[in-house]
This record gives structure tokens, C-alpha cells and sequence, in this order.
């Protein structure tokens, strides 16, 4: 695959052969275009402005899977009119100034490492591309309050929080050098510590967000507060849909002094699960609580075909960790030890992105499902979900591990793969989708964790939601009452049409 570039988006995949200047859009729906009268404006609000078909390409697309199927074929899910590249919040909201007045549909993007097309400009107009709005503006260290701008990529951020003010954010998401703090926030993002760190939405105290009308509005700042509503949660993962996040407060935590791992083996996934559910209920959290099914144990690990894996690795101050890891071991008694260098292997992959492309490029269908239930309901899901893959034709393999552990339910992280014939590839993508979704929704689970909702899963978000779609419809009115703010996503009406289907 591509290196990754450090400190600007990486292509998921390499095009077919005409590049990004070729492209044509995959997708049926109304493409908006960007007069040459607005064009100018846009170049007197932004020094950035571009209509070059390379950059236009390349900018208006992520790394859902699906798409790089089309990729190959030289083709994206839409394309965006024109690229803007603001370096200053006041650039952005100049931008958006604009575009209200036009008319004119914005899709915000960064790092644009999704995987479910949230960044995906459906109705194509100006992609915002936010990768130039970066970097610290200030660290409160008596606080442990940062304050950064949301263009600015994970990798660089935490090293010189670490090398510069030692301290970490603890967020470490398997994108952490493909992503953005902005698109954390947009898609409620999870880094595979949060069991230690929390959620991006436990970790964000404030945030600067411009609306779509181009006001700046701030949210936040004491650690609790009493002021109606939490505004800074009503912009937390509304994948740009109510308004553009230029920057963020986040909690951060001294760097920690020590690690120990530990790793298990249980009989079933059902027992693995419960040995989780009791560690976390007890007040133990340890940094990562990763149990993973025999399927994913044989194949990621080596372990034999009926031991499901538990990693177990926690940081900090060493009598915390000593602890919390008592409180492992009491509860993974029954369990058989494994040898922990298979959380060290687990380190050393974990970021580790190569194999999707290289399954893609073999004519295979790949991708991920992560879901949230309660502890009750999981092996249920677990068992129906995967199940609900493996009855599909062209199923080769449905598997799953759980990521992320809390007193009342965890995360599932589901991985299915399958090699229908060329001409079926979308079909089977939505039939698994669907299959395996359904399974989630009946048994009570969340439609979605940490990937957020896009193009992908858009069509599940009025089942999922309930009458609470009705009133994330009423917000969208209330502060974007043009429509203009990524429009198709969410499963939110567009004054642009509707969102287009696959196949």
C-alpha cells in the first residue's frame, strides 16, 4: 500500500490506471457545480481553491472499503466540484459565509481515513479539506487541558504532546496516522486504550465549531457544568452534518511510567466475554481488554483452533497497574495463561493496514462491523451476527473480538470476507451489511461504536434512532436550515435529492 504521509491524508489504494485525474463518480445523484462567479468569491475568502482534477479526485475519497473496489476501476463514490484548503478558522468561516449564500453543498474532510464514506462529497460541490487548520494552540498542564486544532493528525500529536510536555492524550485508533483530531470528534471516535482513556467523548471537554451560516461558537471549558444541555455532545458525531469542528479542548494524563501484559485463553468466546464483563465491573480498566474468537485467534495469533485469546496490557502508575492486574488474574482463574508476547505481537500490527488493500486488489470483499450491546445481550449478538454472515454464498470467513469494555456492555468488532463473482461484489457487500446489521438492531445493539454512520449505514439510522431520527432532523433544520452541510449522511434529508443506492 501507499507509505503512510506523515501529517496529510494516505490513499487507501492506487487507481486503476488513469489516476485521480480520470475518475468518474460510482454513484447516481444530483452533482451540484460550482460557478465561476462563486469560484471567485471562494478564492477571496480562501488562498486555496482549487477545481485541478487530481486533487479533486483524491480529495473525495476515504478508505471505505467498498470504494476501493471502485477504485480499481478508476472510479469514486462522488466527486467534489472544487478542493478549499483554509489555514485559519477565520478562512473557514469566510468559506461558509460563501457557500450559504450560493447555495452551495460543503463536505468537511482532514484526514479522510473513514471507512463507512462519511467524507464522500455525495452531491459534490466544495470539499473542505481541513489538514492546514493543525497543530497545538495550548496545553493548561496544571489543568491537564489541551487545546488543539482539529486539522492535526494523531501521530504528530501525540509525539510532541510525549517529547515536548510529557503527557499523553491516550486516544490511539488503528488510523492514529491516517486521522484527525476533528474526524475523532466527527465519527465518535474509540482508540484501542479506551478502556484506561476513554472514548473521544470522554475525553473532549469543549469545542470550536463553525455553523453553516459561518459563525464561530464555542462549547465547553469547566470540567462539569449545570447550563442546559451539553452542546459540545450535540456536535460529537454528527460527521459534519450541523457544523464544521475547527478545534477541540481535550483531557490529557501525565505520560505514563509503567506497562505490564498479561494474556488468557478461555474455552468459549461466551466465558471470555464474562471474565471481561467482571474485570471492568469490579472498577479494574485495565488500557486494553481484547478478547478475540477462535477464528481470530488462529489466525492473528497462532493459538489453537478452540482458545479464544484474551490481551490484557495496562499503564500508568505501577500500583494501579499491579491492582488492576490482581483483579484480572482473580477473575481469569479458570482461564489457562497464555505467553504475553502475544500482546507484544498484538503492539507491533496493531496500526498495521496493508492487508485490506492487498485482499482488494485479489477480488476480495473485506471489512469490519463494529457494534456496542449490553453485557447481557453480546453472546447473543455475537452468535447471530456471525452466523447471519456465514449463511451468505459467498462467505469465506465471519469472525469478531471484543475492543472496548465498559460496567455495562462492551464493543463488538466484527470482520467478515467473501469472494463473489466480479459482477456481484456490491450485492454481497450490502447483503452482509444488511444480514448481519438486522441481527445487531433485533438483539438491542448500537448501530454503530466508532466507524459513525456515512453513505454505509445511513439506511439503518431511522430504525436504529427511532423517534429520536425525527429530532436529529429538527437540529439539522434549526442550525443548517440550507442544507448544505454533508448533505446525504446520516440519514438525513437533503435539499439536494435523495441519497443514491447501491447496487
Amino acid at each position: 500500500m501507499p507509505e503512510a504521509r506523515r501529517g496529510a491524508p494516505t490513499p487507501p489504494i492506487p487507481f486503476g490506471g488513469s489516476g485521480p485525474a480520470g475518475l468518474t463518480a460510482r454513484l447516481a445523484a444530483r452533482h451540484v457545480e460550482i460557478s465561476d462567479a462563486v469560484l471567485t468569491r471562494l478564492r477571496g475568502a480562501c488562498a486555496t481553491v482549487t477545481t485541478d482534477a487530481a486533487t479533486v479526485g483524491e480529495s473525495s475519497r476515504d478508505w471505505w472499503p467498498l470504494a476501493m473496489v471502485w477504485a480499481l476501476d478508476d472510479q469514486v463514490a462522488a466527486l467534489a466540484a472544487a478542493v478549499a484548503r483554509p489555514t485559519s478558522v477565520e478562512e473557514v468561516q469566510a468559506v461558509l459565509g460563501v457557500c450559504a449564500d450560493a447555495g452551495v453543498p460543503v463536505t468537511a474532510a482532514a484526514g479522510r481515513s473513514g471507512v463507512c464514506g462519511a467524507s464522500v462529497p455525495v452531491h459534490g460541490g466544495l470539499l473542505l479539506d481541513l489538514c492546514a487548520v493543525t497543530g497545538i494552540v495550548a496545553l493548561d498542564a496544571t489543568s491537564m487541558v489541551l487545546d488543539v486544532a482539529a486539522g492535526t493528525f494523531g501521530d504528530v500529536l501525540e509525539e510532541e504532546l510525549r517529547a515536548t510536555h510529557g503527557v499523553t492524550l491516550g486516544h490511539w485508533p488503528q488510523s492514529v496516522a491516517l486521522s484527525t483530531v476533528g474526524g475523532w470528534l466527527a465519527c465518535r471516535s474509540a482508540g484501542q486504550y479506551s478502556t484506561r482513556y476513554g472514548k473521544i467523548e470522554d475525553i473532549v471537554v469543549g469545542l470550536d465549531v463553525v455553523l453553516a451560516d459561518g459563525r464561530l461558537v464555542h462549547t465547553g471549558g469547566p470540567p462539569r457544568a449545570a447550563v442546559g444541555p451539553d452542546l459540545t455532545q450535540v456536535f460529537v458525531g454528527s460527521e459534519g452534518t450541523l457544523g464544521v469542528i475547527t478545534g477541540a479542548r481535550l483531557r490529557v494524563h501525565p505520560a505514563p511510567p509503567a506497562e505490564r501484559r498479561v494474556a488468557f485463553g478461555f474455552a468459549s468466546f461466551g466465558a471470555g466475554l464474562d471474565a471481561c464483563r467482571r474485570i471492568v465491573q469490579r472498577g479494574a480498566t485495565p488500557a486494553v481488554l481484547r478478547l478475540y474468537d477462535a477464528v481470530e485467534g488462529a489466525r492473528s495469533f497462532q493459538t489453537d483452533a478452540d482458545v479464544h485469546p484474551l490481551l490484557v496490557l495496562d499503564e500508568g502508575d505501577p500500583t494501579l497497574i499491579d491492582a488492576v492486574l490482581g483483579i484480572v488474574r482473580q477473575e481469569c482463574r479458570d482461564a489457562r495463561e497464555l505467553d504475553d508476547e502475544l500482546v507484544g505481537r498484538w503492539l507491533e500490527h496493531r496500526n498495521d493496514v496493508s492487508a485490506l488493500q492487498a485482499l482488494v486488489t485479489r477480488g476480495y470483499i473485506v471489512d469490519t462491523m463494529e457494534i456496542a450491546a449490553r453485557w447481557r445481550d453480546l453472546p447473543a449478538i455475537y452468535d447471530s451476527a456471525t452466523e447471519a454472515l456465514r449463511a451468505l454464498d459467498s462467505t469465506l470467513v465471519a469472525s469478531a473480538h471484543q475492543s472496548h469494555a465498559y460496567t455495562d456492555g462492551a464493543c463488538l468488532y466484527f470482520s467478515f470476507a467473501g469472494q463473489p463473482a466480479p459482477d456481484d461484489r456490491e450485492a454481497y457487500y450490502r447483503s452482509a451489511w444488511d444480514a448481519a446489521t438486522r441481527a445487531v438492531l433485533a438483539r438491542g445493539g448500537a448501530l454503530s461504536h466508532h466507524h459513525g454512520v456515512g453513505l454505509n449505514r445511513a439506511r439503518f439510522v431511522g430504525e436504529a434512532l427511532g423517534e429520536g431520527a425525527a429530532v436529529l432532523a429538527d437540529l439539522k433544520a434549526a442550525l443548517d436550515p440550507r442544507g448544505i452541510l454533508n448533505p446525504g449522511k446520516l440519514g438525513l434529508a437533503s435539499p439536494f435529492g435523495p441519497s443514491p443506492a447501491w447496487p
